[in-house]
């Protein structure tokens, strides 16, 4: 198995070749609480793993002490913030070359401090070689693992907790990187991996699998026979003579033998029909460009074969390649495509991994920590520690005058609670959350990623003012810049470095760099105020609505519910006129939004809807604190709860933007229930329940939801789903098709969408959608 790597050292062609230098303790972050450490050794490159503990900043909130206190008191604020440590856990993947391990095993061993093992799992080739300087540099027993069981254990990891793991590799495109959607169910699937020779594994559940097959004709014939014909000894520039070789200079082709192509078989002129073949009927001598490229093509061609052969036997359709020979290298996975597609007739696509050169490491870690149960959680990437897919990586020099080798980073956050599919999902195989693709929309990109430069000043200015009482605010916030400015300029490069690159994608790296550096909710201070201004109008609105007829009511309380969407400090659009005017309210907002018809507008077919019988449960994911939640989505939650209907209101796990939490609407409903009734009645009956949706995101992905919501929607037989926000229904979602009745409400924040969408700005969708029968 040896290198299973994507590589992460190379440049991308697009003048990014300058590496990023980064001190040893960036490259080795938090190992002072480091728990767990897990190797694996091939023949040139180290990959370490570390299970860490990270100390970090979180804002609760929680109520004050109403007793004795009448429950419209005037109070400024309708809870308090207090900021407070959390303890969570993190995995750390380091890829470097083998001549940096005993230097980066002296950092290491230099800078543990509560390291809870006496032992180090470690796989691959170089565990043997290396197990002595392991042993003795950092006093830890090394436990060898099978390679190829850590290597399945790895990527049945990432299948599982990386969206956007797999992806297909398309010559001509641009960028040549097409990425997958997870598969709900990653089983079976066959793994063909690459090394010295070739194993074909079907992998059938977690601890199931099977050799198959193999062959002896494999990365190490490709090296071996390289080097005899080239004289060239070093793997990377064997593939780097391949990639500019002619292999038609030394291949037979058909055309050479028929004149042209041949018909009756169906074969074009171009294949080959002899790799080598030209060599033995002319005495002229080759380019060492164009037998390195002829060899490329002889040993894919016949690895793409037999791979193609083992599919159709067991009747497998997702084939993912790995091993050293892979490497991220373009030329390598070229040739394996065409050739599996050649072969299959297209029916068989050849699949890579993102980070296919940390499987091994990441089931040697699987495997020494299996009494924790790491597989009873889900685990998410944490764009601001990881390199990236073919970024150029930062660069360390381990030792004082000591060459500079380059580094790769991936880190993983252990999530609170397991994250499963939205039962209601139409098709949970074919869903993808985003609306459009910036890794192939090239002026969408452009826009985007400028957008977010353009925004950068502001959530800084933000930042810094959510923390008055810190002194090193002001600098750890100039870190914070630097940070997300230089993960904008490696995609406006490579739009493909964490997977596809979307709207959510570039909010979520975003969040991830604010936690990086203490800054867990800019906006609470803005929520907490804007809550309470809300929660003191509530009253009056309810009463406004419950004067109105039915028919009037129901146009009025979707204009509240889109009124309220305005208030998004996520807008630059928006946050601009909240800045500069104050006192912008919620009548304001409604004059805001466009007149009927709007842009997408089946109101009409809701309100028939409406006249007819009651939903059974309505799943609801609110947007935005303050007015959206409190004057636009509790009053519309109010009225289905009249109707019959029961409601799972779902917000937030963690704080995003101005997006309200799940802590936040729990408060806000005790204080609304003191002052209504049916709201009072119905979280006292569980007919109205506040649940958690997982996320921390501005968008919404439904394939990664909170277990716990996913369980009650489905025994609550919910058969409504109410998306709102301009994040959850129209960047993602908006073309999501659901088993059950959906509504998707927003208003259009942003001029570019809105024209992309054919509207203007504060035009409205709402799109009610009812399944095919």
């Amino acid at each position: 198995m040896a290198e299973c790597g994507a590589s992460g050292s190379g440049s991308s062609g697009d003048g990014l070749d300058k590496s990023i230098t980064l001190p040893p303790d960036e490259i080795f972050r938090n190992l002072e609480n480091a728990k767990r450490f897990a190797i694996d050794i091939g023949g040139s490159l180290t990959k370490l793993a570390y299970y860490s503990t990270v100390q970090h900043k979180v804002a609760r909130v929680r109520s004050f002490d109403h007793a004795g206190q009448d429950a419209e008191q005037d109070r400024e604020s309708p809870y308090e913030i207090s900021v407070q440590e959390e303890v969570t856990a993190r995995l750390h993947f380091i890829k470097f070359e083998n001549s940096y391990i005993e230097a980066c095993l002296d950092f290491v061993r230099d800078h543990l401090v509560n390291t809870e093992t006496k032992v180090i799992h470690a796989t691959g080739g170089g565990a043997y070689k290396f197990k002595d300087l392991i042993e003795q540099k950092l006093g830890l027993r090394v436990a060898k693992e099978d390679v190829m069981t850590c290597l399945i254990k790895g990527c049945n990891f990432v299948l599982k907790n990386i969206p956007n793991e797999a992806f297909v590799y398309q010559k001509d495109s641009d960028p040549e990187f097409r990425f997958q959607t997870n598969h709900p169910h990653i089983f079976p699937y066959l793994l063909v991996n690459i090394g010295s020779g070739v194993s074909i594994v079907k992998v059938e559940t977690e601890d199931g699998f099977e050799w198959i097959g193999g062959s002896s004709i494999g990365g190490g014939t490709f090296w071996g026979l390289g080097a005899l014909l080239t004289k060239t000894q070093k793997f990377d520039e064997l593939l780097h003579l391949a990639s500019r070789g002619q292999h038609a200079n030394v291949d037979m082709l058909v055309q050479d033998i028929y004149g042209g192509a041949h018909q009756t078989l169906g074969l074009s002129g171009n294949l080959i029909a002899s790799s080598f073949g030209k060599s033995a009927t002319t005495d002229q001598e080759f380019s060492p460009e164009d037998m390195a490229k002829s060899l490329l093509h002889m040993i894919s061609n016949d690895i793409g074969q037999l791979a193609c052969l083992y599919a159709r036997l067991h009747g497998l359709d997702r084939v993912y390649f790995g091993g050293f020979f892979i490497r991220g290298h373009p030329v390598t996975m070229r040739t394996i495509t065409y050739s599996i597609s050649f072969f299959s007739k297209g029916e068989v696509q050849a699949l890579f991994l993102r980070h296919e050169g940390y499987l091994g490491a990441i089931g040697a870690f699987l495997k020494g920590a299996e009494q924790d149960n790491p597989d009873q959680y889900s685990w998410g990437e944490n764009y601001a520690g990881s390199s990236g897919l073919m970024s150029s990586s930062p660069e360390l020099g381990p030792t004082p005058g000591a060459k500079s080798g380059t580094f790769d980073l991936l880190e993983m956050d252990r999530l609170e609670r397991p994250l499963v599919n939205l039962p209601l999902l139409l098709d949970p195989a074919s869903y993808v959350p985003d609306t459009v693709d910036l890794t192939d929309d090239a002026l969408a990109r452009k826009y985007w990623l400028s957008c977010f430069e353009e925004a950068l000043d502001g959530v800084v200015k933000r930042a810094v003012a959510s923390q008055p009482g810190s002194a090193d605010a002001a600098e750890r916030a100039e870190k914070f810049r630097h940070k997300y400015w230089d993960k904008l300029q490696t995609l406006r490069h490579q739009p493909f470095a964490y997977g596809t690159l979307t709207v959510r994608s570039l909010l979520d790296t975003r969040e991830h760099c604010l936690n990086e550096f203490n800054f867990p909710d800019p906006y609470s201070q803005v929520k907490q105020k804007e809550n309470g201004v809300a929660l003191r109008c509530f009253r009056r609105v309810a009463q406004a609505l419950d004067a109105l007829d039915w028919e009037e009511r129901q146009l009025a309380l979707v204009r509240g519910l889109l009124a309220g969407n305005v208030f998004d400090w996520g807008a630059k659009a928006v946050s601009d006129v909240l800045e500069s005017d104050p006192q912008f309210g919620f009548e304001e907002a409604k004059r805001k939004l466009e007149e009927r018809p709007w842009l997408v507008d089946s109101y009409d077919t809701w309100l028939q809807r409406l006249k007819g019988p009651p939903h059974k449960c309505a799943l609801i994911f609110a947007d935005n604190s303050g007015v959206d939640v409190i004057l636009g989505v509790f009053p519309f939650v109010r009225e289905l709860l009249s109707r019959g209907t029961e409601v799972i209101l779902a917000c937030n796990s963690g704080p995003a933007l101005n997006d309200v939490t799940y802590g936040e609407s729990l408060l806000v409903a005790e204080h609304i229930a003191a002052m209504d009734p049916v709201v009072h009645s119905a979280l006292r009956e569980e007919r109205l329940l506040l649940m958690q949706t997982g996320s921390s995101s501005p968008c919404l992905d439904l394939s990664r939801l909170d277990e716990r919501l996913a369980v009650l929607v489905q025994e609550r037989g919910t058969d409504l789903v109410v998306i709102e926000g301009m994040g959850r229904a129209v960047h993602t979602n908006y073309g999501a098709a659901l088993r059950c009745e959906s509504l998707k409400l927003a208003v259009l924040k942003n001029p570019w969408l809105a024209a992309r969408l054919g509207g203007r700005l504060f035009s409205v969708i709402f799109k009610f959608e009812v399944p095919a029968e």
